[in-house]
């Protein structure tokens, strides 16, 4: 597995230490908002249950999983194959994910989820990667800017593979190709 990994972007020590200024900062920012942070699944799993040990107030979560991406690229058609379970009404939401990349997705979360009528969405992303921008959809809370490269680890995956990697990696090119 190690020896797919081009070079070491991110170390487990740095998302550690951004993971908690973020749960923090949120802490902050949402203090009496008894917010619901919704988990955009499979990619945001190790990120939330990180970011939610640093967040110091009462709120609840949720889940969603969808689906856009082939492969290293994204559809740009956005299937919901889990929808949430709680009702949002009123509720400030936090939107948990693992990139911002294309921000299609988000987007189309953000979109969907506003007919619902919550108080505010936000986002939460472990990376932003403006440079594969194609909807105009921004992090609110955000641990790194990442350069166009096809990274993995800490959640991310190539064809479900590479998760569970402490750290993120750039994946070697002859992998995806």
């Amino acid at each position: 597995m190690e020896r797919a990994i081009e070079r070491v972007l991110i170390s487990a020590e740095e998302i550690e230490r951004h993971v908690a200024e973020i749960g923090k900062q949120i802490s902050r920012d949402f203090e009496g908002k008894d917010p619901i942070f919704v988990g955009v699944l499979k990619g945001c799993f190790i990120f939330m249950a990180d970011l939610m040990r640093h967040v110091s107030i009462n709120c609840s979560m949720d889940f969603m999983a969808v689906s856009s991406y082939k492969g290293t690229t994204s559809t740009g058609a956005v299937k919901i194959n889990k929808d949430l379970n709680e009702d949002v009404e009123g509720r400030h939401l936090i939107l948990v994910e693992d990139i911002l990349d294309s921000g299609v997705t988000l987007n189309y979360l953000k979109n969907y989820l506003m007919v619902r009528h919550p108080a505010s969405i936000s986002i939460a992303t472990l990376m932003d990667k403006p440079a594969r921008r194609k909807a105009e959809v921004y992090a609110d809370y955000s641990c790194f800017e990442i350069p166009d490269a096809f990274v993995v680890g800490y959640g991310l995956d190539y064809n479900e593979r590479y998760r569970n990697l402490p750290y993120i990696g750039v994946l070697k090119p002859e992998i995806y190709s």
